[in-house]
């Protein structure tokens, strides 16, 4: 746990905290985004995966409410689930060397008013200093563009990223469901959307082409962040609060 004015970010699996945790999940992605989620009287994101993962929360005191989340699913977890959530949209054999070590985080949202640059990095300054305390040296997940241009920005930042960002070979995944990015146009001016700048910018690969997720119409780009290739200004900060 640990609290920064107002704001205080904590990992739990206590059912009120999850379950504001979801109600926030279930405002951004279907009354902001449009995702096509199971309809639901109690107006929640709940899957399957849930129940296995822990919830890094960030709460602020004041209104004693979530304003941010992430999802963690820890290697044993995944081993209970089944595998990861991210398997349903590509597949991992080639990351099968890191499973014992590596952390799926997904399902990220922040209500709008709380959508500044301290509450991210208060976000994944816990994720690092969890990975570190538990002895994990990978994290992977997905950051997602939007299709409603058909598909041609999301083609266009994958063609312009792939060159500096890709994952080496050995450390790919494969869209189960991939974009035609050969029939799309690649040529557009279109800025990194805030998440997937942010994980790149802390040293993440891009490890492989986006795969189409129909629930949400976007495209889902698969991100593999080594601790060890965490950049030195991100590790001072992240890394000096863990130790």
């Amino acid at each position: 746990m640990e609290a920064q004015g107002r704001l205080e970010t904590r990992i739990t699996r206590d059912r009120e905290w999850v379950r504001q945790a979801q109600r926030l999940r279930y405002s951004v992605f279907a009354g902001e985004m449009g995702a096509r989620l199971p309809a639901t009287s109690l107006r929640i994101d709940e899957d399957r995966f849930d129940a296995h993962c822990e919830h890094l929360v960030v709460i602020d005191r004041a209104e004693d409410r979530v304003v941010a989340t992430y999802r963690i699913l820890a290697p044993d977890s995944a081993r209970r689930a089944g595998g990861y959530y991210s398997e349903a949209s590509f597949r991992l054999e080639l990351l099968d060397v890191l499973r014992d070590r590596m952390v799926e985080v997904g399902r990220a949202c922040v209500h709008p008013a709380y959508r500044s640059g301290n509450v991210m990095l208060l976000l994944w300054s816990a994720l690092t200093r969890y990975l570190v305390e538990r002895g994990h040296d990978y994290f992977v997940g997905s950051a997602s563009i939007g299709l409603e241009d058909g598909g041609h920005a999301a083609a266009s930042i994958y063609h312009q990223l792939c060159s500096r960002y890709l994952s080496p070979e050995d450390l790919r995944v494969f869209p189960r469901r991939r974009l035609a990015l050969e029939t799309l146009n690649v040529g557009k001016i279109v800025q990194t959307p805030p998440l997937l700048k942010g994980y790149l910018n802390m040293g993440a690969w891009i490890c492989g082409e986006p795969s189409w997720d129909p629930e949400f119409d976007c495209a889902d780009f698969p991100i593999l962040l080594p601790l060890a290739r965490m950049h030195s200004r991100y590790a001072r900060h992240f890394l000096a609060k863990a130790a």
